[in-house]
This record gives structure tokens, C-alpha cells and sequence, in this order.
């Protein structure tokens, strides 16, 4: 098997509650650090939203492994971001027999 091509540079975000000064909370994404990946895109869809029609594209996006608990390693619930596009992680699989890579399950969706 072949290895992938990690050619696009993503920063890996995590998100964290910050205080808004009035007894509530507000989400904030804190970057982690930068991955290196490659991104293939799935089949794309549209569903309409209350307001708008919201076009989804499913992603597989591969990077170097992480131990298990290491900060690098991505986790569901996170994010990629590669300028202002934002990659919400589905899943999270190994890629290899190996454990040399990992393949993330992300959705893109942008409002259309």
C-alpha cells in the first residue's frame, strides 16, 4: 500500500468554554498545532436549513499517527482549519496495519 501524500497543512482546534463575564458560557476553538494531511472529498449534498440550503460534503483526511491521549492526536468533536474552512471531525480510525496514519472522518459544510 502506498502512503499518502500529506501536502495541505491543517491546524487541529479544540473547543473550549470561556466565561462571558454574566454567569454563562460561550465556545471558543483553541488551535492545538498544525498537522500535516492529505484530504480527499466524498460525495457532496444539499439540505435545506430554516434560513438556508446547506451544501455538505463528507472528507477523509489522513495524518501522522499520535499515541493514544497525546494532544496531536485528533479526536471527534474537533476540528481541521485550513484558512476559513473548517473540517468538523467525525471519527477517528487507524489508516494501517502499522498504526502509521490516521484516517479522519470530517464533515465541510458551507452555507449556499
Amino acid at each position: 500500500m502506498n502512503g499518502p501524500v500529506l501536502s495541505r497543512r491543517l491546524v487541529l482546534e479544540e473547543s473550549q468554554r470561556d466565561a462571558d463575564g454574566a454567569g454563562g458560557f460561550s465556545k471558543v476553538w483553541v488551535p492545538l498545532g498544525q498537522v500535516w494531511a492529505e484530504v480527499k472529498a466524498g460525495a457532496g449534498r444539499e439540505r435545506s436549513g430554516e434560513l438556508v440550503t446547506v451544501s455538505t460534503v463528507p472528507y477523509r483526511i489522513t495524518v501522522r499517527a499520535a499515541a493514544v491521549g497525546a494532544p496531536s492526536r485528533p479526536k471527534p468533536d474537533q476540528r481541521f482549519r485550513e484558512g476559513a474552512r473548517l473540517f468538523r471531525i467525525l471519527a477517528v480510525a487507524e489508516r494501517d496495519a502499522d498504526a502509521r496514519y490516521l484516517t479522519c472522518f470530517a464533515h465541510e459544510e458551507v452555507p449556499t
